[in-house]
């Protein structure tokens, strides 16, 4: 009997600590921000305990799956991390965002770790831990993604900026990005003429896989009253959208189209303001069920946006210099002047890529009734430096020419303009031509030209192929590269009908070809176009290189020969 009461007394002694180490395992537990929960074989999952936090969100006998309510946006990635665990047996370990209780629009980013636990009867459970990752998730993408937009460099266009700010965003925090850079942005603090329409052009866009492509938007995209709205107070706008859509009003006739077809849930406005002035507005969507932005997605949508606040001011900054010195360098490239018995046209095309102008130049000034001077050249360099340059070097040559003559040898008027460009300056090397066309007595004109170091002027005959002008020799070196040289005219005449072009190197030099190939198409291709029996201005524009092939400024100036718009001077 008494072994007895000694058994039962030390079972029950043995209850009371296994009940106590329970007590204590489920008060600490319930002291930190995580809660634990085992799942059974047939997927009934019971909370074992937890902190505060799970309070908050999705628990067992809500009358739904623990699946659904896991986000729309990670349920499917989730499902199948979940499947592959189970059928390895081996542990999870994720953060997903679970459904916040009895608010189904809003959810709350969780770690979850669960470990399966086999029994010795074959069967087996999981267990796990669920901790908010909330903060840590925020903190670790708004990382990620700032880091993102600071790498960013400032570009010729906007649309680097916005392109890696909306393939930032999408799909994971939304399904749909448009960016438009706004026309008319008003300051903070005031408001915009009665019944002013802001004006905005689509830069780029990031779409989810499955949605229907944006409609084509026009350059000159007027923004609804809601857009506008977001504009003018410069402060991030959501709009949760009933289940039938979008509402008519408020919306431009475009986006809400879009909007219906794509099922969208909400759009989150967003102002990207610079200087005070918003300058660009970011329309995000959530489409096909998935919940709108609720309030912390907005928060962190507003600070990855006004992150592109830094390129759009280095870029506008760029775009306003680069914009300053095409106004300065078209100053000094003006339209040729009129002489009887000539058709004279001129181009320039600045580089396509990159926030740069260069110094390239063409220049034509008439000597006399019967003469008249060219000039082609090229400054090393792109940038401002550059084009004032020019400006100075065009502006000399230009005095120069007008004040030898037409009696002038051209070798002679740019040895002076290389002493002269030597002794008052320090430029970098340039390349010229520049000729001196005299009219002869029978008809044509006589050409004298010089070339220093640049590409040869292409004759071409009015019968027969086109040819390049260059002596037997390689062309004179270019100038400011060295103090004395006896530099070379050459003589060519240009007969009625025939044409002279002077071009620089953007047209024939691309990066990695051979400068001899290049100039076999350039004839190749004149010859063809001659064919055709084109005008000189359609001629010049069928030579250019596509613009996606052009890597540099390209100048031209061409004449013809004979009665075709006698006179007449293009300027396209």
């Amino acid at each position: 009997m008494v072994e007895g009461g000694g058994g039962a007394a030390e079972e029950a002694a043995a209850v009371d600590e296994d009940d106590r180490l329970l007590r204590r395992y489920q008060a600490l537990m319930a002291a930190v921000p995580q809660s634990v929960w085992a799942m059974s074989s047939d997927g009934v999952v019971t909370l074992l305990a937890g902190g505060g936090f799970v309070e908050k969100l999705w628990r067992p006998g809500s009358g739904a799956s623990w699946m659904d309510a896991v986000h729309p946006k990670d349920r499917g990635w989730f499902e199948r991390a979940w499947r592959r665990a189970v059928r390895q047996r081996s542990p999870l370990d994720e953060v997903v965002r679970v459904r916040l209780e009895g608010d189904p629009g809003s959810f709350r980013h969780v770690k979850i770790i669960a470990a399966p636990v086999l029994h010795q009867d074959g069967g087996d459970e999981w267990v796990g831990t669920a901790t908010d990752a909330e903060e840590q998730w925020r903190t670790r993408v708004r990382e990620k993604l700032l880091a993102r937009m600071a790498a960013v460099p400032a570009a010729q266009e906007l649309s680097e900026a916005f392109l890696t700010t909306a393939s930032a965003v999408v799909p994971e925090l939304a399904d749909a990005v448009a960016v438009f850079r706004v026309r008319d942005g008003v300051e903070a603090g005031t408001r915009p003429a009665e019944g002013l329409t802001t004006t905005a052009s689509p830069e780029r866009v990031g779409i989810a896989p499955g949605l229907p492509p944006l409609p084509p938007l026009e350059d000159d995209f007027l923004l609804g009253p809601v857009a506008q709205r977001a504009i003018n107070s410069q402060k991030a706008l959501l709009l949760v959208f009933p289940p039938d859509g979008p509402p008519a009003d408020g919306i431009s006739d475009a986006s809400a189209r879009w909007l219906r077809e794509a099922g969208a849930t909400g759009v989150a406005l967003l102002p990207v303001v610079v200087d005070g002035r918003a300058v660009a507005l970011a329309a995000v969507a959530t489409c096909r069920g998935n919940p709108p932005p609720d309030e912390t997605d907005l928060s962190l949508l507003r600070d990855v946006f006004q992150q592109m606040s830094g390129p759009l001011r280095r870029t506008m900054e760029l775009q306003s210099i680069r914009e300053s010195a095409l106004a300065l360098q078209q100053s000094f490239l003006a339209a040729p002047p009129s002489v009887d018995g000539l058709t004279i046209t001129a181009l320039y095309h600045p580089a396509d890529s990159a926030a740069e102008v260069g110094g390239d130049w063409y220049d034509a000034v008439r000597l006399s009734a019967d003469a008249l001077a060219l000039s082609i050249g090229d400054i090393a360099g792109h940038d401002l430096d550059a084009a004032t340059a020019m400006g100075r070097v065009n502006s000399l040559l230009r005095g120069l020419a007008y004040d030898s003559g037409p009696a002038a040898s051209p070798a002679a008027t740019l040895s002076r303009l290389d002493h002269i460009v030597q002794a008052l300056d320090s430029p970098s090397m340039i390349t010229a031509v520049h000729a001196v066309m005299r009219r002869r007595a029978h008809g044509g004109w006589h050409i004298s030209l010089s070339n220093a170091g640049h590409p040869p002027p292409l004759l071409i005959p009015a019968v027969g192929p086109s040819r390049y002008l260059h002596g037997l020799t390689a062309p004179d070196p270019p100038l400011c590269v060295t103090d004395a040289i006896a530099r070379t005219t050459l003589g060519a005449v240009l007969r009625e009908g025939d044409t002279l072009v002077l071009y620089t190197d953007g047209l024939v030099e691309t990066p990695g070809t051979d400068i001899e190939d290049n100039l076999r198409r350039l004839r190749a291709c004149t010859d063809a176009l001659v064919g055709r029996g084109m005008s000189l201005p359609a001629l010049i524009r069928g030579l250019l290189p596509p613009v996606q092939d052009r890597r540099d400024d390209i100048a031209v100036i061409a004449l013809r020969a004979g009665p075709e718009g006698d006179g007449a001077r293009r300027h396209p």
